[in-house]
């Protein structure tokens, strides 16, 4: 069935957009048109149509246009619903829906976003941090809870690292700070293993062009505690070591994701870099289908395209448009998307005196 969609769009002085108002019908749109013309910014926008801090993690005032530098504002219409997100310069993300200030939260309960970007190419070989930022970005995608399961762990993780910076020894200020820790942890843990398992089911039941990938949590320890009450025992047990380094060095934020290429048996990180793109193509397409269960997502894909020969391209295309969702892509020139014909809309953005310009173009079957 439909799922909810960026039905308008206003920005107003973000990044290199410094006036645009776009509508779209739920459809797949392709975006097309030179390096810096601003492509990646309008679906940055979008991104921030959801909780975090966008497909970027870009703080607010790095989305201000400069010169002028007096704030950005974002406007859209959302599933009937009127959404509103801006920054002053110096201030933090704020949120209104339908005229009522509100919580970031808010926004993953009405529309679902799912991103894939150029700085992820190399979720696989780099640091654990950034997978298990994408496997939560994926459980968010589930249950928009998460982000604040997420955010009290984190809260009461930096006020038992500063304990332990101190060097208190006394029990009693440990005990609550290690139940919220315990707490959250549980439920994140939780959230992760449901998601790879939700996500292991869609990549099974697809008939797809893209790889499936065995998806596995791992930990530093060798047996690691995930209940609420192991992981109080975990904390309390861990403080004489955790004292020694400074740091809390047991729990999900030590967490990391693992993948590896079904047919081929092979570690993610040991795949080429054009299987590793497919990998991640894969991923968001299994996280997609299965949340269009419900309703389909909003997808983001940057300079996707680029990166798939055409067979898998016109794969892609026929996935999306498969899911019956929203897609926003985009690509350098309009032949990146031949094999979409007339199922997408399209925009040519251009660049002039450094102003962002979109224009709707015709099919380009």
């Amino acid at each position: 069935m439909p799922g909810p969609f960026v039905a308008k769009i206003s920005l107003s002085h973000f990044r290199s957009h410094h006036r645009t108002e776009l509508s779209f019908d739920g459809g797949p749109v392709a975006i097309y048109g030179p390096n810096g013309a601003g492509k990646t910014n309008l679906i940055e926008a979008v991104s921030l149509l959801s909780p975090g801090r966008g497909m970027r993690r870009a703080g607010a005032d790095d989305l201000i246009r400069r010169p002028e530098a007096i704030g950005w504002k974002i406007r859209a219409e959302v599933a009937g619903h009127e959404v509103e997100t801006w920054a002053e310069p110096g201030s933090s993300r704020q949120v209104r829906i339908d005229g009522k200030t509100t919580s970031q939260v808010a926004l993953g309960r009405l529309m679902r976003v799912l991103w894939l970007v150029p700085s992820m190419d190399r979720l696989w070989i780099e640091g654990a941090e950034g997978r298990r930022r994408f496997l939560d970005r994926a459980v968010l995608s589930f249950d928009p809870r998460h982000a604040e399961a997420v955010l009290d762990y984190e809260k009461a993780m930096r006020e038992r690292n500063r304990l332990l910076k101190d060097m208190v020894r006394d029990a009693h200020w440990y005990a609550a700070v290690e139940g919220q820790m315990a707490r959250a942890g549980a439920a994140i843990h939780a959230g992760r293993q449901s998601t790879i398992e939700a996500l292991m089911r869609a990549q099974a039941d697809a008939e797809t062009a893209f790889p499936a990938a065995d998806l596995a949590l791992s930990h530093p320890e060798t047996d690691p505690q995930t209940t609420e009450d192991g992981l109080r025992a975990a904390f309390a047990e861990g403080r004489s070591r955790d004292l020694g380094a400074g740091r809390t060095l047991t729990g999900p934020h030590r967490a990391d994701l693992e993948a590896v290429w079904k047919a081929k048996d092979v570690p993610a990180r040991d795949c080429s870099t054009g299987e590793q793109k497919a990998l991640l193509v894969s991923l968001i397409l299994a996280n997609a289908r299965a949340l269009a269960q419900a309703h389909p997502p909003v997808l983001l894909l940057d300079e996707v395209a680029a990166h798939l020969d055409d067979g898998r391209r016109a794969a892609l295309y026929d996935e999306i448009c498969a899911l019956g969702g929203q897609a926003f892509m985009t690509g350098t020139g309009p032949e990146l998307f031949t094999a979409f014909g007339e199922r997408a809309n399209y925009l040519e953005a251009t660049d002039t005196a450094g102003v962002s310009q979109m224009t709707i173009r015709e099919s380009q079957s």
